[in-house]
């Protein structure tokens, strides 16, 4: 009998705490922070050849947190990234474009 007692009390549990509250309707997003790249810092890259070095100094100088190379003719994700640097580059290797996202 005792048993009985310890699954019913444990079952109890279990469900009360599955319960859900009152909905109150949808929640508004966590705001987001502040955003850390800054592609105009960074324009004057664009007609070089990419390279370790170009990435490491387009890191830097636009405070972005992450890299992100485009080849050319890729498909890329559009999620949106605001610590996040892309450049895009030709077949040459030069870099055409660098944009935040």
């Amino acid at each position: 009998m005792r048993h009985d007692i310890a699954i019913a009390s444990a079952l109890l549990l279990t469900v009360s705490a599955c319960a859900t509250s009152e909905d109150t309707g949808p929640t508004a997003p966590p705001p987001m922070g502040p955003a850390n790249c800054n592609a105009d810092a960074v324009q004057d890259l664009v007609g070089q050849t990419a390279s370790q070095s170009l990435a490491a100094t387009a890191m830097e100088r636009s405070g972005a947190d992450t890299l992100r190379w485009i080849p050319p003719n890729s498909a890329v994700t559009m999620d949106f990234r605001a610590e996040r640097l892309n450049i895009s580059y030709d077949q040459q290797l030069v870099v055409t474009d660098i944009n935040c996202g």
